[in-house]
C-alpha cells in the first residue's frame, strides 16, 4: 500500500487532503455533537423545571385557598353563634351544613368539611364517615399540632359511605372571636385522588412520573400506589436528602436510568420531584447524531469530490507529461506539451517543451559530429594503408609468380589484391550481391590455400537478386566465424553453405557449417550479446554498464550492429546451434518497392 501511494503524486495529495477535510470535519461533528446533546439535555431539564413549577403553582393555588376558605369558616357568624350554644338549633345546623355542602361542591379537590364542636353539639359534616384515621395522627402530632394556628396532616384513610378514600386534612381550632376560647375544630380533607389528577394531567413526559412529598418527606401522591405514605427515602435510598429548594439530581440505580427534578412549595413545605427517563432525550440524541452523521457523510463525499476533481485538474499536465516521458522514443523526436496555464505547472511544461527542442538540436548536432568522426577516420585509416601502393605491390608479386609458373601463389595474391580492393572500396558502404559474393569468394580462396583440404564451400544464390544492393561486408565476417570456431576445431572435413533467396519482399541470407556446434550455455551468452546490442542501439544515452558489456564475438556483434543501424531491428543475425551438428547464421534484408529487376 505504502508503495502504491508513492508511486503517484495524485494519490499522495488525495491523501494528505482527504486527512485535512476529514480530520476538521470529524472535530467539528464531535464537538457539535456535544454541544447539540448537552442543549437537549438542558431543555429537557428546563422544560421539565417549568412543568414543576407550574403544578406547584397549581397546588399553591389549591392550598392558599383551603386555608382562605378555613378562615372564612372560623369568622362565620352562624358558625360562631351554633358553637357557644348549649343546644344546637336544628335550623342553624341545616344552614351550616348547606353552606358547608355548598363549599365543597363547588371545589372538586375539597372531599369533606367537618367542623366538630367541643360541646355536646352535634358535629357538621358535608360527608358521611364512618371511621376516620384522624384521630391517631392527631395524636401522634399533638405536640406540633397544638403549637400551630393551623396543621396540614399526612396522607391518611376514611372511610364513606361512598368506601374509603385517602385525604390530607387541614386541621385548626375554632375560637370565639371576642373572647378567643377554643369552641371547636375545622378539618377540611383534600382529595388525594384529585390531587393525583393534577400531577397526571400535568403533561409529564409519558414514561417518566412525579412525586409529591408532605412537610415529613412522605409520598402523598404520585408514582406506584404501594409507595403512598412511605418516606422518600425508603423508596430512593440513594437519592439522599434534597438540600434546596430546587435542582437536579441523576438517579442511575433504578431499572432505567433518570433525571430527577424536584421543586419545593414555599407555603407547607411540601415538595414535587419529577423523575424524567435519560433515554428520552438520549433518542433525541441519538436523532442529532443521526442528522450529524449523516451532514459528515455528505460533506466528506461532497470534499472528496471536489479533492479529486481538482486533483484531476491541478495534475493532469503532470501525468500527461510523465507518459510522454514514460513511453518516450529516443530515436524519434520529442513531442512538446500545449502549454495552458501560466502558474507553476505550466511553467513547468513550459520548461520541457524548451529542454525538449534543446535535447532535439543537441541530437542533431551529436549525430552530425558522429557522422563527420567517421567519415574522418575512413579516410585516415585509408590515407594510412595507401591503397596504390598496396595495389602495385600485389600486382608485381603476381607477376613475378606468373614468371616464375608458380600459379597457386599467382592466384591467391590476386585474390587478395582483389579482397583488398573491394574492403576499401573509397569508403562505400553499399555493393550489389554479386560483388558480396566475390568477396566472400576471395576470402573463401585465400583461406583454402592456407588450409588445405580442411572444408569445402559452396554459395547458391537467387539469379534475380544478384545485382540488388547490399550493406558490404556482411557474408565475409559470418564465413570467417564458421571456419575459425566450427570447422578449424573439427578433426574431420567440413562444409560451409552459403543461401541467399527471396522471400516476402526480402532477401534472406543464410551461412551454415558442419562444424562442431556450440555449447547450450555459449550459445545463450551470445543470443544475450545480440539482446544486448538491440538495446544499446535502442536507448540514446547508454550507461556505463552497457559500454562495459563483455563481447566475446565481435565478429558477429559488429555485422548485427550494421545490419541493425541500416536495415531497423527486424534485420539482425539469428543465431542458431547444435553441438557436434553445426552453426546456423540467418539475416534478412528488407527491399525498397521497385527494387529488384533494375
Amino acid at each position: 500500500m505504502k508503495r502504491w501511494f508513492a508511486k503517484s503524486l495524485k494519490r499522495k495529495l488525495s491523501l494528505l487532503i482527504l486527512f485535512a477535510v476529514v480530520l476538521p470535519l470529524l472535530s467539528m461533528g464531535i464537538v457539535s455533537y456535544q454541544i447539540a446533546t448537552s442543549v437537549t439535555e438542558d431543555k429537557a431539564k428546563q422544560a421539565g423545571m417549568n412543568t414543576l413549577k407550574q403544578m406547584t403553582d397549581k397546588l399553591d393555588f389549591v392550598i392558599q385557598d383551603v386555608e382562605n376558605m378555613s378562615i372564612f369558616l372560623i369568622g362565620q357568624r352562624d358558625i360562631q353563634a351554633y358553637l357557644n350554644s348549649k343546644e344546637g338549633d336544628v335550623n342553624s345546623y341545616s344552614q351550616i351544613v348547606g353552606t358547608l355542602w355548598n363549599l365543597s361542591y363547588s371545589k372538586k379537590y375539597i372531599l369533606n368539611i367537618t367542623i366538630t364542636p367541643s360541646n355536646s353539639n352535634p358535629v357538621l359534616f358535608t360527608t358521611t364517615i364512618t371511621n376516620s384515621g384522624l384521630q391517631p395522627l392527631l395524636q401522634q402530632y399533638e405536640s406540633v399540632y397544638n403549637s400551630a394556628t393551623k396543621w396540614w396532616s399526612p396522607l391518611y384513610e376514611i372511610q364513606t359511605s361512598d368506601g374509603p378514600k385517602k385525604v390530607i386534612s387541614l386541621v385548626r381550632p375554632i375560637r370565639d372571636v371576642s373572647t378567643f376560647k377554643t369552641l371547636g375544630t375545622l378539618t377540611v380533607s383534600l382529595d388525594q385522588a384529585e390531587i393525583e389528577r393534577y400531577l397526571t394531567d400535568a403533561g409529564w413526559e409519558s414514561s417518566g412520573f412525579v412525586l409529591l412529598l408532605d412537610q415529613y418527606n412522605r409520598i402523598i401522591a404520585g408514582g406506584d400506589p404501594s409507595w403512598l405514605a412511605r418516606t422518600f427515602a425508603e423508596i430512593f435510598p440513594n437519592l439522599g436528602k434534597l438540600e434546596s429548594a430546587s435542582g437536579v439530581l441523576n438517579e442511575e440505580n433504578m431499572e432505567q436510568p433518570h433525571t430527577v427534578l424536584y421543586n419545593q412549595i414555599p407555603r407547607l413545605g411540601w415538595t414535587l420531584i419529577g423523575f424524567i427517563p435519560t433515554e428520552i432525550y438520549q433518542k433525541q440524541n441519538g436523532y442529532v447524531l443521526t442528522v450529524t452523521a449523516v451532514t459528515i457523510v455528505i460533506a466528506l463525499l461532497l470534499a472528496m469530490g471536489l479533492v479529486l476533481y481538482f486533483l484531476q485538474w491541478v495534475t493532469k499536465p503532470l501525468t500527461k507529461l510523465t507518459k510522454y516521458l514514460k513511453d518516450l522514443n529516443p530515436e524519434e523526436t520529442i513531442p512538446t506539451y500545449e502549454v495552458k496555464s501560466v502558474d507553476e505547472v505550466g511553467l513547468l511544461v513550459h520548461s520541457y517543451n524548451k529542454l525538449s527542442e534543446r535535447i532535439s538540436r543537441l541530437k542533431d548536432q551529436v549525430q552530425l559530429n558522429e557522422a563527420m568522426k567517421k567519415e574522418a577516420d575512413i579516410l585516415a585509416l585509408q590515407a594510412q594503408i595507401n591503397p596504390h601502393f598496396l595495389y602495385n605491390t600485389l600486382s608485381s608479386i603476381h607477376w613475378i609468380a606468373l614468371m616464375n609458373k608458380d600459379r597457386q601463389i599467382a592466384d591467391m595474391v590476386g585474390a587478395l589484391s582483389d579482397f583488398l580492393r573491394f574492403s576499401l572500396n573509397k569508403g562505400e558502404e553499399f555493393c550489389s550481391v554479386q560483388q558480396e559474393i566475390s568477396h566472400a569468394q576471395n576470402y573463401a580462396y585465400i583461406q583454402a590455400i592456407r588450409f588445405p583440404d580442411q572444408f569445402e564451400i559452396e554459395f547458391f544464390m537467387d539469379p534475380k537478386m544478384v545485382q540488388t544492393s547490399m550493406l558490404k561486408l556482411l557474408l565475409q565476417p559470418l564465413i570467417e566465424n564458421s571456419l575459425i570456431h566450427g570447422i578449424q576445431k573439427k578433426k574431420a572435413k567440413g562444409h560451409i553453405y552459403v543461401h541467399g533467396e527471396l522471400r516476402d519482399n526480402q532477401m534472406k541470407f543464410v551461412v551454415e557449417d558442419t562444424g562442431i556446434g556450440m555449447e547450450e550455455a555459449k550459445l545463450r551468452d551470445i543470443q544475450g550479446q545480440v539482446m544486448q546490442a538491440n538495446h544499446q542501439l535502442g536507448v540514446r544515452n547508454e550507461t556505463v554498464k552497457d559500454l562495459k558489456t563483455v563481447v566475446t564475438s565481435y565478429g558477429l556483434i559488429n555485422v548485427h550492429r550494421r545490419l541493425l543501424l541500416h536495415y531497423g531491428a527486424g534485420s539482425g543475425l539469428v543465431v542458431e546451434s547444435t553441438l557436434g551438428v553445426g552453426t546456423r547464421i540467418s539475416f534478412s534484408i528488407p527491399l525498397e518497392k521497385g527494387e529488384i529487376g533494375q
